[in-house]
């Protein structure tokens, strides 16, 4: 079953393979890089129907005239800019806390704890794929909220969650040999974690 699920993840690329040369082009792409105005409006009509769109067209303009005047850094120039030095400290920061938040560790260890609490040996890779399923899911609520909390809220609440979370996963771990539903307990903790962190980070 499993190089049956391995498989699957190449059915969404070839979908895209097939139906990308069918897509129009970015309207900003065409006006901005490519200076042709009359296939800017073509995409502009396939994208969004027929209409006046001249606002979208101004809009377009206003960036092309802004990235005109804005010069091009190279990347040493870009780390000793005093200007965009926040910008990157938050951009390390928030990469970094992703590579460091656990979820590496969640993945690798979650076949134990599934052993642990008592799952047939069949059923694992099935409740593996449903944690994966949770984090999908959870990544397509997150592009809902994202427009309603903002990007700093779901940050911080998933991050705090996830904290939280692994705490008590923590403790779970530690007390799973004294109580019997601990193990169980544990599993709910794995599937809220990355439901977590498909939300937040």
């Amino acid at each position: 079953m499993w190089p049956w699920l391995l498989a699957s993840s190449g059915l969404s690329a070839l979908v895209q393979l097939v139906t990308l040369p069918f897509f129009p082009d970015s309207p900003s792409y065409l006006l901005i890089q490519k200076g042709n105005e009359e296939a800017c409006r073509k995409a502009i009509r396939k994208l969004w129907g027929e209409g006046d769109h001249q606002a979208e067209l101004d809009d377009i303009m206003k960036e092309k005239g802004a990235m005109a005047s804005t010069k091009s850094l190279r990347v040493l120039e870009v780390l000793r800019e005093p200007s965009l030095r926040w910008q990157l400290y938050i951009l390390m920061t928030v990469m970094t806390t992703l590579q460091l938040c656990g979820i590496n560790a969640i993945y690798f260890y979650s076949f134990e704890v599934f052993h642990t609490a008592k799952f047939e040996e069949y059923l694992i890779p099935y409740v593996s794929l449903g944690v994966g399923l949770c984090e999908c899911l959870s990544s397509i609520l997150c592009s809902t909220l994202i427009d309603r909390f903002g990007r700093k809220v779901l940050l911080w609440g998933g991050y705090s969650l996830m904290c939280s979370v692994l705490a008590l996963l923590t403790m779970t771990l530690s007390l799973q040999h004294r109580f019997f539903w601990m193990h169980y307990f544990s599993v709910i903790l794995i599937f809220l974690f990355v439901v977590f962190y498909g939300i937040g980070p």
